[in-house]
């Protein structure tokens, strides 16, 4: 088995002596701790030595991307092909060693014995090779073509580096403000002089296009605008100007005005210019994401975090709210409802949903994101791309919502019992007339209706009210009785004999102890029926 070891100075061939000692993979290593025992296991067999460092920088390029470069290709034809034909090949990059086998046909290995061999001969690497190296030199030319490396990695894919993005959206909303603000500016100033050409053109260039095409107003009817606006718009623009109220101006003001319709339409031309390098760039460093939000949101959300490996770093919960810091945050002092979008609300599918279910739909939206954001700054150029796939998804997710609009989420039909119905007029006969409501007097009720109502309050309150007061005059009526006849006995002299008592003066005794209980009874009562009327 030969072994091809990539180096800072070129392509070593090993052979291996003993395969033997490769099927104990765990110990391997231990045979590499001096370099007698490394040269009893392998030996070199051939080395090619690179010109220059820009052939070391070519091949180890090539490398990397598991390609097979020109002085490699004619080292191995030469060493193996010619030499020892039906010998394997040990690679330790397996995309290298399948492009070997496709180009050159030798058969490939790559294992985890393979690796473990390849650590072993890195350690003794300067001794392996020959006394034409030192540990210095190859410590040198190892710095030297990592930097080489990095540089040229850094030249020549533009495409990764997104900082131009960042860059180009933020002066593209510089542009857009500016121009709003010089398109305003130019219809406050021109209106004084045709101030009925705002309402015919609403569009900021192809005003600031009449404006120069035209100049003064009266030039309307020989000025050719049919290039600027369309046939029926030029007729209205030349009748609004022969009965203008707008006043004269100047040709010193006039020129200041084209002027400025001339940084206008620059402007505008110049965005759209950059609209379209945003563009190309944004499916050059985020087709994914750019599939899924598009171009401008996706810039957008590249540009707030910082960068694209950034934004791959956020969460979908952050992504989602991207933009709506400061409403988030107020939300959380005053423990109300945090925001459900921020920037993403203006990617197109937001947009194309019902208002109930934007939230939801930025949530989906959020995590299909995300994983093409990852997809886009940590994949290469064989990963697959999943932003079709991943928009798919989020478009049946969105029909399913709008379904269940109609229909609940068991699959029943879902009531409608408060829909709006269709309002008529229910018309009436025709009413007499009624004299008696021409009166715009506040009739005031006599004293005898004042009256009336208070026994109706009274009557209402029910007959329990004039029974008690009946029944407690009764009862003090009684009580006063009683209380003369003690008194009369007590008034009797001292020297007559008491009277046995009688049978009737025992029906009186228990007469009055009988009433002294029915006393006790009605006060229980009167009592309980003031309580009620006070929960009452």
């Amino acid at each position: 088995m030969l072994v091809l070891f990539e180096t800072p100075a070129g392509f070593a061939l090993f052979k291996v002596h003993d395969e033997g000692k490769l099927k104990k993979s765990e110990n391997l290593f231990e045979e590499f701790q001096s370099v007698e025992t490394a040269r009893k296991i392998v030996g070199l067999k051939d080395f090619a030595k690179f010109d220059d460092t820009a052939d070391a920088l070519a091949a180890a390029t090539a490398v990397v991307e598991g390609k097979v470069p020109k002085n490699l290709k004619s080292f191995l034809k030469k060493a193996v092909l010619k030499k020892n034909a039906n010998e394997k090949l040990a690679v330790s990059d397996l995309k290298l060693a399948g492009s070997i086998k496709e180009k050159l046909g030798i058969e490939c290995v790559h294992d985890t014995s393979v690796m473990e061999l390849m650590r072993g001969i890195r350690t003794q690497l300067t001794d392996l090779i020959g006394n034409d190296f030192s540990q210095s030199d190859m410590h040198a030319m190892t710095l030297g073509l990592s930097h080489s490396l990095s540089r040229y990695k850094l030249k020549f894919s533009p495409d990764k580096v997104d900082t131009m993005i960042v860059q180009a959206i933020s002066l593209l909303d510089d542009l857009d403000k500016e121009l709003n603000i010089y398109a305003m500016r130019v219809k406050e100033w021109y209106g004084w002089h045709f101030p009925e050409l705002v309402k015919i053109v609403g569009d900021n260039l192809t005003y600031a296009r009449i404006v120069k095409t035209m100049g003064d107003r009266s030039n309307a009817p020989t000025v050719d605008l049919s290039t600027v606006l369309e046939e029926s718009i030029v007729s209205d623009v030349i009748e609004a100007s022969k009965i203008s109220m707008g006043t004269e101006i100047s040709a010193e003001d006039l020129g200041h005005v084209v002027d400025l319709c001339d940084q206008v339409i620059d402007i505008s031309e110049y965005r759209d210019q950059l609209f379209d390098y945003i563009k190309n760039r944004m499916r050059a460093i985020a087709p994914n994401l750019t599939v899924l939000v598009g171009e401008l949101v996706g810039a957008r959300l590249i540009a707030h975090a910082g960068s694209l490996m950034s934004l791959a770093k956020h969460p979908a919960s952050t992504v989602q709210i991207l933009g709506a810091e400061k409403a988030l945050f107020r939300a959380l002092k005053t423990k109300k409802s945090t925001p459900k979008y921020g920037l993403i609300y203006h990617a197109s599918i937001v947009g194309q949903t019902a208002p109930k279910n934007k939230g939801k739909i930025s949530r989906v939206l959020a995590n299909q994101a995300v994983l093409a954001i990852r997809v886009d700054a940590l994949g290469d150029k064989d990963t697959t791309q999943i932003g079709p796939d991943s928009l798919a998804k989020v478009q049946k997710r969105q029909q399913q919502l709008e379904s269940e609009q109609g229909f609940g989420m068991a699959g029943k039909k879902a009531s409608f019992k408060n829909t709006p119905q269709k309002y008529e007029r229910q018309t009436n006969a025709a009413q007499t007339y009624n004299p008696a409501a021409d009166s715009t007097l506040r009739q005031t009720p006599s004293k005898q209706e004042f009256v009336k109502a208070d026994d109706d309050a009274m009557d209402v309150d029910g007959g329990s009210a004039k029974e008690e007061k009946k029944k407690d005059k009764k009862d003090k009526k009684d009580k006063k009785d009683k209380k003369d006849k003690k008194d009369k006995k007590r008034k009797q002299p001292e020297g007559e004999v008491e009277e046995k008592p009688s049978k009737k003066r025992k029906t009186d005794d228990d007469a009055e102890a009988s009433e002294k209980k029915k006393d006790k009874k009605d006060k229980k009562d009167k009592k309980d029926k003031k309580d009620k009327k006070k929960d009452q």
